[in-house]
């Protein structure tokens, strides 16, 4: 029987690193810029292109079995599918790969360029109860079989409710309506788009496995051949006739061979059956060009939403800024206007009648509560907002191609190490302006070094306890662990460290006016002001909830996410938001009075992660309504938690600078004796 039945992909990832833990630092970092910078296997495959002469030898890779309903990647060869004559050989990754739990491996498919033909693939032994138990689980769960071609993905087309619909990969198989029984697909029919190349005076030297591609002068001399522009497939479950089947080689050809429409005749998982699988495959020369092959995975739909998204932004912006505008100049600029004009006695006097911002001037720069946990929480954010401001402008730039698995994550994790020098100063930099002081600067830098990364570190420990608890392939093997320990150790926690250094030897941000020793009473309030500074968080979140959810799609269901120009604007407009937001708050605090505003400035904007956070709650409920088990739903909220801290450290450091900024010249205006 032909599947037409639509399931989705998450990527998975694994590690094979056999070392011990890192004694000495150099042995981490060298793992990491080999990992990081490792040129060969997959990366070069994935980096240059690669012509093929008519039959010539290719290889089909496969990586982890993903599900949309329980997000728990498992081995491909987990299930009884057929394994390579030449065994399984698992493809170089790099370090973005191995953090996502990927398992990349070699295949039983091996097709021949422009060589259309029906193959005989093996004929399995007959299944054990385990086996049918595994995978009729398999087949409940939709796991689907991610298989590549030249780095591209396969995919399956398929019609849902009238419309033509596009996923990569194909189900393990496939349980009909009203039924226990599960038929398992054993039939592929592959179609392989090519584009016929001819160059004129180079020639490609060695692009494959062992080697680095090198494109080289070659006078006189044409390359020519075949670029695979295109890999599709359409998946079968086809009982053969086990005694013929018993009688073939592997890869010996076939009759064709045409997916049934009986459910009679597709291939029943059951106790001691034997199970054949065969495929075909199918050459089409295409027009498409060789840089443009990624463009069939990566159209983007629902552009008016995003910009929607975007308009939607900009009229908060306008609203804000015009809040902003008024403030500045008419309110705050007619009141300094008039407090200037007035001689010693009279601003006494004006003191004694007017109420406001002007009345907290000997109190405005008191001590937050908590200034060290401030500060560390600020210099953490100082280090996320630039790690995620310049991997999003690379990615809009295109250095990030999705064709390079895993290098967005790399590069994430790149930034995040060597701009701890920024997280040092930042967060020692306020430190010294609040307590007037550089003492005790280096608890504050180490704190910063180990505050955020140790949030996450416990997160993804216990959730990979329940990976490992699982036997599943996204677990992070105890390797890794140690590497990235040691990568911690020896650069971020030096670089925080120097950055301190140097934010206790930058020129001290000196206070415009004296604080009192005595602090001045706050007025009572009808209703608290947490209240404001939570609501506030509603402003920034609609800026970024529909591109949110974009997001959250590319990373639960597997789809390509690859609109950063859209995500760039959102994180600028998002920026500005949250700046206007924490200004225009504290100038509603100062006003009743209230000059505790540090914290209040943070939270004002960094609350939009409470409400990141309900959303994915809301997502989790309504869209991922296939997600099953309680292991799956603990991953899904404990990877949504970690992102959340992050976005309130970002946006929060974000919103209690420029409020600072604005308090500072405020009552710099202010002339007080």
């Amino acid at each position: 029987m032909q599947i037409t039945e639509t399931s989705l992909n998450p990527r998975s990832l694994r590690l094979r690193i056999d070392d011990p833990f890192p004694v000495v630092c150099f042995t981490g970092i060298q793992e990491f810029f080999h990992i990081l910078f490792d040129q060969r296997g997959e990366i070069q495959e994935r980096t240059y292109m690669h012509t093929y002469s008519t039959g010539e030898k290719i290889t089909a890779k496969v990586n982890s079995l993903t599900s949309i309903e329980t997000e728990l990647p498992f081995s491909y060869y987990s299930l009884p599918y057929c394994v390579p004559p030449e065994g399984i050989k698992k493809s170089a990754e790099n370090l973005g790969e191995l953090l996502m739990g990927d398992q990349i491996d070699n295949s039983a498919y091996h097709f021949r360029m422009n060589v259309n033909e029906t193959v005989f693939l093996c004929l399995s032994a007959p299944l054990s109860e385990h086996e049918v138990k595994l995978l009729k689980q398999r087949t409940q769960d939709l796991y689907q079989v991610n298989i590549m071609l030249d780095n591209l993905p396969a995919l399956r087309y398929a019609k849902q409710n009238g419309l033509n619909i596009q996923w990569t990969g194909f189900p393990v198989g496939y349980t009909p309506p009203n039924s226990n029984d599960a038929y398992i697909i054993n039939h592929l029919k592959f179609r392989v788009l090519i584009h016929e190349y001819e160059g004129s005076g180079i020639e490609i030297i060695d692009t494959g496995e062992e080697g680095m591609g090198v494109i080289s002068e070659a006078d006189k001399k044409k390359a020519s051949g075949f670029e695979i522009v295109g890999f599709e497939v359409v998946p079968c479950s086809i009982k053969h006739n086990v005694d013929e089947m018993s009688k073939l080689h592997m890869y010996d050809n076939v009759d064709p061979i045409s997916c049934p429409l009986e459910i009679g005749k597709s291939q029943i998982v059951k106790e001691a059956e034997r199970v054949a699988f065969t495929y075909e495959v199918e050459f089409v020369k295409s027009d498409i060009r060789w840089p443009s092959r990624w463009d069939a995975y990566l159209k983007m739909e629902g552009s008016r939403v995003h910009w929607f998204s975007i308009l939607n932004s900009l009229m908060v912006i306008v609203f804000l800024a015009g809040i902003v505008f008024v403030i500045f100049l008419r309110t705050v600029r007619r009141d300094l206007t008039r407090y200037e004009q007035l001689d010693k006695e009279a601003q006494a006097q004006m003191n004694e009648e007017l109420s406001g911002w002007k009345l907290v001037v000997g109190d405005v720069f008191r001590e937050p509560d908590c200034p060290k946990f401030l500060s560390v929480m600020v210099g953490d954010g100082v280090q996320i907002t630039g790690m995620a401001v310049v991997t999003i402008v690379f990615a809009a730039l295109g250095f990030m191609s999705p064709a390079s698995r895993g290098m967005l994550l790399t590069g994430m994790v790149f930034l995040y190490l060597f701009l701890s020098t920024a997280a040092g100063y930042a967060g020692v930099r306020l430190w010294t302006t609040i307590k007037g002081t550089s003492e005790g600067w280096k608890s504050v830098a180490w704190s910063v070094a180990c505050f955020f990364p140790g949030i996450v570190f416990v997160i993804l420990t216990f959730l990979n306890f329940l990976l490992w608890g699982s036997n599943s392939t996204g677990a992070i093997p105890i390797s890794l662990y140690f590497i990235l320990l040691a990568l911690w150790f020896c650069i971020s926690v030096p670089l925080t460290l120097f950055g301190g250094f140097l934010g206790t030897r930058a020129e001290q941000i000196q206070f415009p006016v004296r604080t009192n020793q005595i602090p001045r009473e706050i007025p009572a309030r009808k209703y608290p002001s947490w209240l404001l500074v939570l609501g506030a968080g509603t402003l920034p979140f609609g800026t970024l909830f529909i591109e949110l959810f974009f997001i959250l799609s590319s990373i639960w269901l597997g789809r390509f996410y690859y609109v950063f120009g859209f995500l760039l604007v959102v994180l600028l407009l998002l920026v500005i938001v949250c700046a206007e937001v924490s200004v225009v708050l504290t100038y509603m605090h100062l006003c009743v009075e209230d000059w505790r505003w540090w914290w209040k400035a943070f939270f004002a904007s960094g609350s939009v992660a409470l409400y990141v956070f309900l959303y994915s709650i809301n997502y989790l409920i309504f869209d991922l309504q296939r997600l099953s088990g309680t292991v799956s739903a603990i991953l899904y909220l404990g990877y949504s938690l970690i992102v959340s801290i992050a976005i309130m450290l970002s946006t929060g450091t974000v919103g209690l600078l420029m409020s600072f900024y604005f308090v500072h010249y405020l009552f710099s205006s202010v002339k007080i004796d």
